[in-house]
């Protein structure tokens, strides 16, 4: 398999029909039954390109390959092997088909790898941000820098770089699989939230005034409930708390105990309490209140701005653009209810 695997990237660029070998962790994997009662998986497989979701059905073969020689899996329904893959690395080859006019990935043969082997190891396969975690760290100082008074005093204590809240932030994905779900994707999502943010505040000074401390610290804090939504098992995952609670209720119940730690000022507190609460801008997206101030509204539209151009960025990865549909309009993306046009093909400027 080693002489012709092929990353995630890779296999996404395949042509239907085309054949591949591939390695990865499994982010997530669900037995489902077939209309003729048999058994078939769905799973989602990350290496550091990406992650692609795919389809093992009941034909496919299951190899218990942990001492480097091939043993079938005769029944991978009853195997426990099978059964506890979840955050697990894996080797697979398949076929790229299609499916409603979209590519699926269908894996014929599953290997289960040795997880101490180093080629094999789970973290090695962990996506990460494409922008390097110490550029990452000197824009978010940058913008702690921006602050003034209690605000920042408090930002530096909370993000004092030897204490246990920055290790976990720094690392932390932002989401499972809608936007930054990889490691440091939090602190990448929170800065550019930030930085858009920053930047909407001040071409509205003329109008608005609004305060500059609030607006960063209001864009680095937006998600801190994620710290408790989402966990790296090597992979982006969900928390039973995140999936019941949701991490705006998290982030809130948290800022609030770290406020009361730190005697935050009363009307500093609420005010950035409301951009937690409201950074979603809709009650139907999940935010319990609306934004009512200017720096809740430049921190919210920042928030949403962020998300709908990493999804455009994944949607149209694959495309050359141009004017052309097939080469520039993309399949519709699920999570911003839309298709995405690139029009301006890589390297084009105006």
């Amino acid at each position: 398999m080693a002489e012709t695997r092929k990353s995630v990237e890779d296999v996404k660029n395949l042509p239907v029909g085309e054949k591949f070998s591939s390695v990865g962790v499994v982010l997530d994997i669900h037995e489902k039954k077939d209309k003729n009662g048999k058994s078939y998986w769905t799973v989602s497989l990350m290496d550091k390109t990406g992650s692609m979701d795919a389809k093992i059905w009941g034909n496919a073969q299951w190899w218990d390959f942990r001492e480097g020689v091939k043993s079938e899996i005769k029944d991978p329904a009853s195997s426990t092997l099978v059964g506890n893959l979840k955050g697990s690395s894996i080797g697979v080859t398949g076929q790229v088909s299609e499916f409603r006019g979209k590519n699926q990935y269908n894996f014929n043969q599953v290997f289960l790898v040795d997880q101490e082997k180093e080629e094999y190891r789970p973290e090695s396969f962990v996506q990460t941000s494409p922008v390097d975690v110490k550029e990452l760290e000197r824009r978010f100082d940058l913008l702690v820098d921006r602050c003034s008074g209690d605000v920042r005093s408090f930002l530096e204590e909370l993000f004092s770089k030897g204490g246990d809240l920055w290790k976990k932030f720094r690392v932390m994905p932002a989401a499972v699989s809608h936007h930054h779900a990889y490691v440091h994707g939090l602190l990448e999502h929170s800065i550019t939230v930030t930085e858009l943010a920053l930047s909407m505040a001040e071409a509205i000074e003329g109008q608005a005034r609004p305060d500059r401390s609030l607006v960063v610290a209001g864009g680095l804090l937006h998600d801190l409930g994620k710290l408790e939504a989402y966990v790296l098992n090597p992979g982006p995952g969900m928390t039973v708390e995140g999936t019941v609670i949701d991490h705006i209720a998290l982030g809130y119940s948290r800022f609030e105990a770290l406020a009361e730690r730190y005697k935050l000022d009363r009307t500093v507190r609420t005010a950035l309490g409301h951009i937690l609460l409201s950074h979603h801008g809709l009650r139907e997206y999940g935010s319990p209140v609306l934004p009512a101030t200017p720096e809740a509204l430049v921190v919210s539209a920042a928030d949403e701005l962020d998300f709908k151009l990493f999804c455009w960025g994944d949607s149209v990865s694959q495309l050359e653009g141009g004017v052309e549909p097939e080469d520039s309009v993309s399949d519709l993306n699920y999570s911003a209810q839309r298709r995405f046009w690139k029009w301006r093909p890589d390297g084009e400027r105006s």
